[in-house]
């Protein structure tokens, strides 16, 4: 179960052969890893997405 402190390796392994390449289209994820623990983050908290914290990369707003 994710935690809003993020996912866990052994999840994250499970999971991780999901996510391919933007190819292009939009802007770069920093880390497919990171963004997860930021969508995890706004669910467990039920804050608003421009409530996250910093640490999950720029938000536009």
């Amino acid at each position: 179960m994710a935690k809003r402190d993020g996912i866990s390796d052994e999840a994250w392994g499970v999971v991780s052969y999901s996510f391919i390449d933007n190819h292009g289209r939009g802007q770069p994820r920093l880390s497919d890893r990171l963004m997860l623990d930021g969508v995890f983050w706004v669910l467990c908290s039920g804050a608003a997405r421009r409530d996250m914290s910093e640490r999950f990369g720029l938000c536009h707003r």
